[in-house]
């Protein structure tokens, strides 16, 4: 199904959230992907775009040691589900922009179920992290480590019940991009769901190239197509300071382009999200410019 190449209507919506994580300041990364002039960028290529602004999350909430401010968390993942799931309804591309990576516990909740009733989606996930955690696994108690493993049912199902049966993705069409920063417990439980991890070092083995062509096929063949979820620090540091869980040696900024290049080519991509720029911890929003340049390389921009 050549989704990409049919749909020119992009839905930004944005998610001030950083409750999932413990440094503060990505929920205004949405604010730094926009400056650099995303929308503008979007329409040079041909899309219609609707900026729906940011959804914020509740100023108070319960929590718990093991799931920090999952009261809020899941209030604004249910935000997120219903401004997606109308995106979805209204024929246009979500692309949502973060904000801790918990809020793809809402925005992915909403895209499998949208499109339950034709099939299954694929999940794409580049992140120096598995995200793989549960309740009873994490060591932080933050969510932004949960998401993944719960949209796979997997995880907590408070992140992606919201009273509406939630409709899990099969691991089987799910892959972990860059990771290179896993906790023991949640790798041994990405290993147990059967998750397909291209660590950092099968990237410097086969290349960039060799291992998108293999992901892509794992997510989009048997698929109605492929959910990105894109966390800035899957890339290292010199190319991306401006997130709250850097990690060193990540991938380059240019392996980056040829992953999202790649995934535009497959004519596969469906929704995404882009997260944890930490607008704070940035140099004049170099990590902001490349989140923006990373979503319209996924949504089709060329150089030539």
């Amino acid at each position: 199904m050549d989704n990409l190449n049919k749909n020119k209507n992009i839905d930004i919506i944005g998610v001030q959230i950083d409750l999932g994580a413990s440094q503060k300041g990505v929920a205004m990364g949405p604010l730094a992907i926009r400056y650099a002039g995303l929308k503008q960028d979007l329409q040079s290529i041909g899309y219609t775009v609707k900026d729906k602004g940011d959804i914020l999350p509740p100023q108070e909430g319960k929590s718990l040691s093991n799931m920090v401010c999952y009261e809020q968390v899941n209030t604004t993942n249910r935000r997120l589900y219903e401004q997606v799931s109308a995106s979805l309804a209204d024929g246009s591309i979500p692309v949502v922009l973060g904000g801790d990576h918990s809020l793809a516990a809402g925005s992915i909740s909403a895209v499998a179920k949208h499109y339950a009733d034709r099939g299954e989606i694929g999940v794409i996930w580049i992140d120096a992290h598995g995200d793989w955690n549960d309740d009873k696994s994490t060591i932080s108690g933050n969510m932004h480590g949960m998401p993944y493993s719960a949209v796979c049912g997997w995880g907590p199902d408070s992140m992606v019940d919201f009273g509406q049966e939630p409709h899990f993705v099969p691991v089987e069409h799910c892959v972990q991009v860059a990771g290179h920063d896993f906790d023991r417990a949640e790798a041994a439980r990405m290993k147990e769901a059967g998750l397909k991890v291209f660590a950092i070092d099968e990237i410097d083995m086969r290349g960039m190239h060799d291992v998108m062509q293999e992901a892509i096929k794992i997510a989009g063949e048997g698929t109605v197509g492929i959910h990105l979820s894109f966390d800035v620090d899957a890339i290292t540091p010199e190319y991306a300071p401006g997130t709250g869980t850097a990690v060193t040696n990540g991938i380059t900024a240019r392996e980056a382009f040829l992953a999202v290049e790649m995934l535009a080519k497959s004519g596969k991509l469906i929704s995404m999200d882009l997260v944890e720029v930490n607008p704070i911890l940035d140099e004049h929003n170099k990590t902001g410019e490349l989140a923006s340049e990373l979503i319209q390389l996924a949504l089709g921009k060329r150089f030539f």
